[in-house]
């Protein structure tokens, strides 16, 4: 079961070290469905059943035989996948595809401009990089406003009160060039202040050196915080958006004249580029966001002047039972982004979808990826998006039947241990199914393993080794298990499931921490 010994290990050896240690070290090699396969010492393939679905990636599961032959069909038929610079039919045909489902399911008739990328990371970057773009145009704008007006008020010679001197901490007896000087290097202040994106405790967005930061849990974020923009984590509770925007509120001073005399007035600085949210929190512990907060955020936006980002990189391509997990909570997105399934877990690939509204087609200039847009990964993503909406959208309605029928079995284990698990959520095939805390166990392996955050891990390796269960936890939230398989789950494969879950439970009831490692 082991991954074969090599005399050097150079690839990643901390982590391999890490896997050894909670024995998921396994080398599989092969996948087929909801199964993956390794190989014993002897050359017999063991069969694993795969919950983790590639984190998303895998709606139509490991190796679909569509899919496989369309890869095969392209790859045979030579499609470039370097042609960069010039026109690329497929992706516009990906893209208006998309479009369909968003005016189906979101009910926004406005198009949306497809920028693609390689990953869901990269595709968080393209969205903050337009989102900050946008933000630099409407922070010129008001700049060019601020000098018009200063001018103008010049022109009219207007008496100078005594409170506008109080305000600025100026002599009586200084003049309106003064007076303009002082507040145009207070201006120049706040309107060089760098943007801020709001996004949401619990989140996760990416690690890469810009996305990193738009995740919330610290452990990722806080030793690459002085290379990337910076975010505001807004707890998810009535009045905290609001809260939140008020704190960030930032203003030029312009001049107001009043009976001929000259008054200061303010004007808001757009400090926010955009707000970033998950429907379902993915690595947060499979945690839906409610739709009253949906709509707190959607009208903080709206009033706001800025964009809402809809992260459907994990929740997205039908497996909640809609294309959109959004679309559950009616949640508009002005930056809708794609990744993970849209591969057909075979290619690479991802796709930030932007409002027309508010689009910048000179970001096409200053954005570029070399493997993105290429004629193999477009045209999977393709297949996948026609295989999920043929038959009148037929896969929505398996992956909402087949996530309810592991849902039920999950419930039922709730049900029977009730003092060892917390939760049962999440929708469709995107279920967490979350064990009590045992940071405060009495067993010395359980408590340790749990304050040290790898304790999901600890029960992963437990069920991949005594029932052939392959699950793992949520990034930041240990003790939550999360499944994804495809819509194409097995009856059997959901018994499998709670037989494994029942085997944990009965341990950890026990308070037996040194079965998990040893069997």
């Amino acid at each position: 079961m082991t991954a074969s010994n090599t005399e050097v290990d150079l690839s990643e050896p901390h982590m391999r070290g890490m896997l050894a240690s909670v024995g998921l070290d396994v080398e599989y090699v092969r996948g087929v469905g909801d199964i993956l396969f390794y190989r014993t010492d002897n050359g017999i393939e063991v069969p694993v059943l795969d919950l983790v679905g590639g984190y998303g990636c895998l709606v139509f599961g490991h190796n679909h035989p569509a899919l496989v032959e369309k890869a095969r069909q392209l790859l045979a038929d030579q499609v470039p996948i370097h042609a960069q610079f010039s026109f690329h039919p497929y992706a516009n045909s990906l893209a208006i595809e998309l479009n369909s489902v968003i005016q189906r399911e979101l009910k926004v008739e406005e198009p949306y401009t497809a920028l693609f990328g390689n990953s869901g990371a990269e595709a968080v970057e393209i969205a903050m990089k337009h989102a900050e773009l946008d933000r630099g145009t409407r922070i010129s704008d008001l700049q060019a406003h601020v000098v018009e007006a200063w001018r103008a008020a010049e022109n009219l010679a207007p008496f100078i009160g005594s409170d506008v001197y109080d305000r600025l901490g100026l002599p009586n007896s200084a003049g309106f060039d003064q007076v303009a000087r002082t507040v145009q290097r207070a201006n120049e202040v706040s309107l060089s202040r760098g943007p801020v994106f709001l996004a949401l405790e619990g989140g996760f967005h990416g690690k890469l050196a810009g996305s990193v930061q738009m995740t919330h849990n610290p452990g990722y974020r806080t030793p690459f915080s002085r290379l990337a923009t910076q975010a505001r984590f807004i707890a998810i509770k009535p009045g905290a958006v609001q809260a939140a925007l008020a704190a960030e509120r930032m203003e030029v001073i312009l001049p107001e004249i009043i009976d001929g005399a000259l008054r200061l007035t303010g004007m808001a600085v757009p400090r926010i580029a955009g707000f970033f949210v998950e429907p379902i929190q993915g690595e947060g512990g499979i945690k839906v966001l409610d739709p009253d907060f949906a709509d707190e955020i959607r009208s903080a936006a709206d009033a706001g002047g800025f964009p809402v980002i809809v992260d459907e990189i994990q929740s997205g391509m039908g497996r909640t039972g809609k294309f959109f997990a959004a679309a559950h909570i009616g949640l508009i997105g002005d930056y809708i982004l794609l990744a993970k399934g849209i591969g057909g877990g075979i290619a690479k690939s991802s796709v930030a979808m932007i409002r027309s509204s508010r689009y910048n087609g000179q970001f096409e200039l200053l954005h570029s990826s070399t493997f993105a847009k290429d004629a193999f990964s477009v045209n999977l993503g393709l297949s996948v998006v026609r295989m999920l909406e043929a038959n009148g959208g037929g896969a929505y309605a398996q992956a909402e039947e087949r996530g309810a029928a592991l849902r039920a079995e999950f419930e039922s284990v709730r049900a029977q241990y009730p003092d060892v698990v917390s939760d049962v959520r999440g929708l469709g095939l995107m279920l967490g199914f979350e064990l009590k805390d045992l940071s405060n166990s009495a067993d010395p392996i359980l408590s340790q393993n749990a304050a040290q955050g790898i304790i999901g891990y600890v029960f992963a390796g437990y069920l991949l080794r005594e029932y052939g269960v392959r699950i793992f936890p949520t990034a930041s939230n240990p003790h939550t298990l999360r499944a994804e398989p495809s819509i194409n789950l097995s009856d059997s494969a959901i018994a499998q499931v709670g037989e494994a879950l029942r085997g944990l439970c009965v341990l950890l009831r026990k308070g037996d921490g040194a079965a998990l490692l040893t069997g």
